[in-house]
């Protein structure tokens, strides 16, 4: 099986600011005119989040801009919208939100090989802020090693 992934929107922050322990892949339930919106890459998941209600997962603050076309028949732009898990993934992902600390995020949103709408979404924990300048001196001191090895490489 190969793994096409077609991009349409990422959540750059999430690694910044949570440390993500698992990823699991979850289908989403759109209508027509989102799914439209969708492929005119007019979709925004950098705050959004996935919480459980009633034993089932829903993504919260997913803002998916209206369609022009679709007129009356539009979508509401941040409803909430029902998650596709499998039953043993479900209950594991809600035994872990159940825990201290632990959210559960999007990362992603892409098509798959089949053109199906899916969103990746990240078991994590928050970082505190001392975490967070650790993370940023780090990759200061990567991209301070890899330019004096560049100019090194240069001078010989």
């Amino acid at each position: 099986m190969s793994d096409y992934k077609k991009i349409i929107a990422q959540n750059k922050k999430a690694s910044f600011e949570y440390f993500i322990e698992e990823r699991f892949e979850a289908g989403i339930i759109l209508t027509g005119s989102e799914v439209k919106s969708i492929r005119n890459g007019k979709v925004t998941i950098a705050d959004t989040h996935a919480a459980m209600n009633k034993n089932e997962l829903f993504l919260y603050n997913c803002h998916i801009a209206e369609y022009e076309q679709a007129g009356r028949f539009n979508h509401s732009t941040k409803r909430t919208r029902k998650l596709l898990l499998k039953k043993k993934e479900l209950q594991k992902i809600i035994g872990k939100i159940k825990l201290k600390g632990y959210t559960l995020i999007a990362l992603s949103m892409y098509f798959n090989k089949k053109n199906l709408v899916k969103i990746e979404l990240g078991l994590s924990k928050g970082k505190k802020q001392h975490d967070k300048r650790q993370a940023i001196k780090d990759k200061d001191w990567e991209r301070e090693q890899g330019r004096v090895l560049r100019d090194k490489k240069g001078l010989r």
